[in-house]
């Protein structure tokens, strides 16, 4: 693999990561006065409105982006242009009467959710999401086209854009809603409404900026149309049968983790229900949907972000036969996740309580729980982030049906492990974090038997898996002694919390240097690669 082709992945994936991870930072922020202003009623309704959207949007039309790169990327690198431009076309066609279809199901369905859910007042936040599905589709079919041109910049910007005008429409709408509906029963649900209002003119501001951009670069394309001396030899008909084929694997795959969580937040409804006491358990749902899987879902971003961006250079080298191409960029890109992947892991688990607190100050009662939960389910960071750069690969190499089995049999065992804990054992809550790690976790251990099994991939383990992980251990320790150290010194939670990830970003990456996980050449790749080098030729650590 050369230079150049390694550097084009990180650099392309580091900026989808840092968008994503900006992204999830934002939605942190807003979400904290949103969970405050909503109360522990309006935000589980919220996270129960916002759980069935995801599942919708995930099997009608979120897989666009991923599904629309590949087939543009295929295609763009036989300077197929007619034939990408057909592909397009018929594509958005498409994306609009799906996300119709969708947003239709989710608008008059949402009754039916109420009732099967046992959450008052859920439909009115559902009904306002139905919009969002006709939006997301065809926005979804604009960031797969510029992916599979190579630039994850426009849907980098897409992204910050859309959470932006979310967290302000959100804010205002949640306070105006609930004003103006303070005596009715069902404030909460008219608050859950607000919040969920944000959703829906985000993706429109971004779809808008995106449709700008096109315009902008709609006349290189017209050019690449005109001088292309292939014939069109695609159809309307194959155009849908391959979407069709590429779309329905890479939709029920990445939807897995949707319908797991949409299982969770059903099967837990209703055993508790059954139990008599789903009144009772109603807010620790919610500190489940809302607290614990909006952190854990951050440090997963930049996973997603590298699968994301690693398709199209997979695709290529797939088609061109570069066997030992695809080994060298599988290994870069599962070391550089599990780097990032494993001090997330133990920083969340490490700080819990601070950080809870400080992002969530109006928890109070729930403090305790939710540091509990973010304790016992940090893990599931490294295995989801493990999961989803895996099943980005085996998509690059065209095997998205051995993804969707994978997935469809560690849902199925997921589903199973969760209702029988809930069932026949107190748990309670906890039985979803049990079920939110051994989801992934059997998706890893699945998904890397068939990279060994296809292309004799074998992961370096050392630098990989084993020094990250000690050097996560050591700043574990360091980190969670300089958060009480000055705590003690100052009695304040920010400072202490700001002193403990400082020490711990620096001790982790002294520690990955001292280790040698990563090459001179390696670290000249990463994004801050200089910075890195300078701080390890500074302690004679390179």
């Amino acid at each position: 693999m050369t230079k150049n082709n390694k550097n084009s992945i990180l650099v392309q994936g580091s900026i989808l990561a840092a968008a994503g991870i900006m992204s999830r930072i934002i939605g942190l922020a807003y979400r904290i006065p949103m969970t405050n202003m909503l109360g522990a009623e309006g935000s589980a309704l919220y996270a129960s409105a916002f759980t069935i959207y995801n599942m919708v949007l995930t099997l009608s039309s979120y897989s666009f982006p991923l599904a629309v790169s590949k087939l543009i990327s295929q295609y763009s690198a036989r300077k197929e242009y007619k034939n990408t431009y057909i592909i397009l076309k018929t594509i958005l066609i498409c994306a609009f009467i799906i996300g119709l279809t969708a947003g239709s199901l989710l608008y008059f369905g949402a009754d039916f959710f109420e009732v099967k859910f046992h959450r008052a007042g859920l439909s009115k936040p559902l009904q306002i999401l139905a919009p969002a599905m006709v939006v997301m589709s065809v926005l979804g079919v604009l960031r797969g086209f510029f992916q599979g041109k190579n630039t994850m910049l426009p849907t980098a910007v897409s992204q910050l854009l859309e959470q932006i005008v979310n967290a302000f429409v959100s804010i205002g709408a949640i306070y105006i809603f609930m004003n103006n509906h303070s005596a009715s029963l069902l404030i909460s649900a008219y608050g859950a409404a607000g919040g969920v209002l944000g959703t829906v003119l985000g993706s429109l501001a971004a779809l808008l900026l995106l449709l700008f951009l096109f315009v902008i670069y709609s006349p290189v394309f017209r050019r690449q149309v005109k001088r292309d001396r292939h014939a069109a030899d695609i159809t309307k008909g194959t155009v849908v049968k391959l979407l069709v084929f590429t779309v329905l694997p890479i939709a029920v795959s990445q939807s897995i983790y949707q319908i797991g969580n949409l299982f969770d937040n059903f099967i837990y409804d209703n055993i508790n229900f059954y139990k008599g006491f789903a009144e009772n358990t109603a807010d620790a749902l919610g500190v489940y949907l809302n607290q614990y899987n909006l952190l854990i879902n951050v440090p997963v971003a930049v996973a997603s972000a590298m699968a994301s961006s690693a398709i199209p250079s997979m695709i290529a080298a797939f088609n061109k036969g570069q066997n030992r191409e695809i080994k060298e960029k599988s290994g870069t890109l599962i070391k550089f996740n599990m780097v990032i992947a494993f001090p997330s892991a133990v920083g969340l688990a490490v700080l819990a309580k601070p950080v809870m607190t400080l992002l969530f100050p109006g928890l109070h009662t729930y403090l305790g729980l939710a540091s509990g939960l973010l304790i016992s389910g940090s893990s599931a960071v490294i295995f989801y982030a493990y999961s989803t750069i895996t099943g980005g690969i085996l998509q690059g190499i065209n095997k998205m049906k051995v993804v969707l089995i994978h997935s469809a049999m560690s849902l199925g065992v997921h589903s199973l492990l969760v209702t029988i804990l809930l069932l026949w054992t107190n748990l309670g809550i906890y039985s979803l974090i049990f079920g939110n790690i051994t989801l992934p976790l059997m998706v890893c251990v699945l998904n890397y038997r068939a990279l060994s099994n296809t292309m004799s991939f074998k992961q370096e383990v050392r630098k990989s898996f084993v020094f990250p992980c000690l050097a996560s251990i050591i700043m574990g320790i360091a980190a969670g002694g300089s958060y009480r150290a000055v705590y003690l010194l100052v009695k304040s939670n920010l400072i202490g919390v700001v002193a403990a990830i400082l020490a711990g970003v620096v001790i982790y990456f002294f520690f990955i240097l001292i280790f040698k996980c990563f090459t001179k050449e390696e670290l000249e790749e990463l994004p801050m690669g200089k910075a890195f080098i300078n701080a390890g030729n500074r302690f004679h650590l390179l």
